[in-house]
């Protein structure tokens, strides 16, 4: 079976070069370079950007189900990355897909970012996953929280309300669990969402992440490697985190022990980090791991 990832796909120009990028689409990269068989459900435009984001996904074998109507221009995201590697955007993207695909033909499904935030296109995810849910699916969520596409916490709060009950697995950076949590703590929110059935991972940037399933909090450290940016870097322990689980047959949050959520920890942590070793958005192979 499949992992079907839903969500944004665009080019970053990052010094003036395009890269391909977007949330998912970085999701869809890092599960199929972990050897998880991976459709990315998209729109992109009949253009030369559009042709980087076609040919990169061929290159590491996602399959594209491109999704109606075809844009007039690929989307894209200026990049200004800081002096410890961060990277700032800023969007020109377009998100209206007209219908999803058929989510019974596949195991799992991945949304988030601003597929699963930006109207019109939003609705169509709501209905994707609500469906999904109600089929049994592994169903994932990353908010990733843009405040350079909407400034408003209320916003990402009330998208993350609406989205939320129908994942089971949530993983989230500590930036994103400052606005949308600002008063509870990574360990004590991971906490309380595993508390409602979910897998719960937060990302701690150079301090690793915290995981929690059931009554169980775990952590790993983040291996030192020299930063060449963090562009991709929460994808690339997305993808990582959920290839871990369907090769464990997605198991119940709940079922798992502390050695089992610090391997997955580990596991996701070094795949990013991987990636924060070199440019751009560039996850690793299993390989590699």
């Amino acid at each position: 079976m499949t992992i079907l990832v839903i969500g944004e796909a665009l080019v970053d120009i990052v010094d003036g070069e395009p890269h391909a990028g977007g949330s998912p689409f970085n999701v869809a990269i890092g599960l199929a370079r972990l050897e998880c068989d991976t459709v990315l459900g998209t729109q992109i435009g009949n253009d030369s950007y559009g042709t980087i984001l076609q040919r990169h996904m061929a290159e590491s074998g996602v399959d594209l189900a491109l999704l109606d109507p075809v844009l007039a221009r690929t989307s894209s995201a200026t990049a200004t990355i800081g002096e410890d590697g961060s990277a700032s955007y800023v969007f020109d993207l377009q998100w209206d897909p007209a219908a999803m695909p058929d989510p019974s033909a596949f195991e799992a499904v991945h949304v988030g970012s601003l597929g699963a935030a930006l109207m019109p296109g939003a609705h169509r995810v709501a209905e994707l996953i609500a469906t999904a849910d109600a089929m049994g699916l592994a169903v994932s969520y990353d908010p990733n929280v843009r405040l350079a596409v909407e400034p408003d916490p209320a916003f990402w709060r009330e998208v993350f309300g609406a989205v939320v009950p129908y994942a089971r697995i949530v993983k989230m950076s500590d930036e994103d669990a400052a606005v949308l949590f600002p008063d509870e703590a990574p360990e004590d929110l991971a906490r309380r969402l595993a508390g409602e059935g979910k897998l719960v991972a937060i990302t701690l940037g150079g301090s690793g992440a915290v995981v929690a399933g059931g009554s169980v909090v775990a952590g790993a450290d983040a291996p030192s490697v020299a930063v060449a940016d963090t562009i991709g870097a929460g994808d690339s322990f997305m993808a990582a985190m959920l290839s871990w689980c369907a090769a464990y047959a997605w198991p119940p949050a709940d079922q798992l022990d502390d050695t089992e959520l610090t391997d997955l920890a580990e596991f996701s942590v070094n795949a990013a980090a991987i990636t924060c070793s070199r440019p751009g958005a560039d996850p690793p192979r299993l390989s590699e791991l």
